[in-house]
């Protein structure tokens, strides 16, 4: 019963982490994908538009 215990938190990892790549596969795209894409452009818009280079003058 010993290898039971020693295997069964491997297991229970491996489980839980392909239930957590299976739930960021199925997010992918779909009806949210034009959302946040919409929303991560905007943000990109902001940080570019707040990096105003300034102009060295010789």
């Amino acid at each position: 019963m010993d290898y039971v215990s020693a295997l069964l938190p491997p297991a229970v990892m491996a489980a839980l982490f392909i239930g957590v790549i299976r739930v960021i596969v199925k997010t992918q795209g779909g009806a949210n994908k034009t959302k946040e894409d919409a929303a991560v452009d905007a943000a990109l818009a902001r940080v570019q538009g707040s990096r105003t280079t300034p102009e060295t003058e010789a």
